[in-house]
């Protein structure tokens, strides 16, 4: 009677088996090439990503001479995921695409500010694409000084990427809106662009240059220095 009392230890593994420990090996998924993935949150929106992919399918689907009418319109995108949606296509070296998008940012949200130009040409710069630079920069209206980052970028871009005609572009828009005689113009700003002119060979438009904008840079320096 007693013995048929004892606990038995061995009876509670055959009423509660003890698991086994098993050894799982991760598998990590991830972009085929250097470039991150497309991120959904506070980088890019649904509505941005779906444009996004939206491009791309159409792009795939035209033939290699169909034109970018062919893509879809984006107007109803809002400011903000046009501009995550461009930056995105930037950032992926999908140069045709992103032309696609400004379009639609200069047409629906005039005119885009210069930070934007310098991002689209330092892209097309890249990838060597000077004819659709000397196009760009041969449809802006004008340009405005208020970003002088923004406007030494877009100098540097189109002076690196060898485009003399877009470089002298430039240097007249800033003449003809009256840049020096509203805004300050850095003296690098003026360095660069007179030594990418002279380059080019446009010497004579290079002492133009030093001359205009070279004297306010001066003038403005010797003030703060009073």
């Amino acid at each position: 009677m007693a013995s048929s009392l004892c606990f038995n230890p061995t009876s509670l593994h055959s009423l509660y088996p003890i698991p086994t420990q098993r050894i799982f090996t991760p598998i990590r998924c991830g972009p085929r090439d250097n470039r991150g993935p497309l991120v959904k949150g506070r980088i890019l929106s649904t509505e941005a990503i779906q444009a996004i992919q939206a491009l791309k399918r159409a792009q795939r689907n035209s033939s290699s001479t169909t034109t970018n009418s062919r893509l879809p319109s984006l107007s109803r995108l809002i400011k903000c995921d046009l501009l995550a949606t461009l930056r995105e296509l930037l950032r992926q070296d999908q140069c045709a695409l992103a032309l696609h998008v400004l379009s639609t940012v200069r047409s629906e949200y005039p005119p885009p500010n210069l930070s934007l130009y310098a991002d689209v040409v330092a892209s097309l710069a890249r990838n060597r694409l000077t004819h659709e630079i000397d196009g760009l920069i041969g449809e802006m209206e004008g340009i405005e000084c208020d970003d002088e980052k923004a406007l030494l970028r877009l100098i540097k871009g189109v002076i690196g990427a060898g485009s003399k005609d877009s470089t002298v572009r430039i240097c007249g828009l800033m003449k003809e809106d009256g840049v020096a005689s509203r805004k300050s113009v850095g003296r690098h700003v003026v360095k660069v662009l007179s030594k990418g002119l002279r380059r080019f060979g446009e010497v004579g438009l290079a002492l133009e240059v030093e001359s205009e904008f070279g004297e306010l840079s001066r003038g403005n320096l010797d003030n703060l220095r009073i």
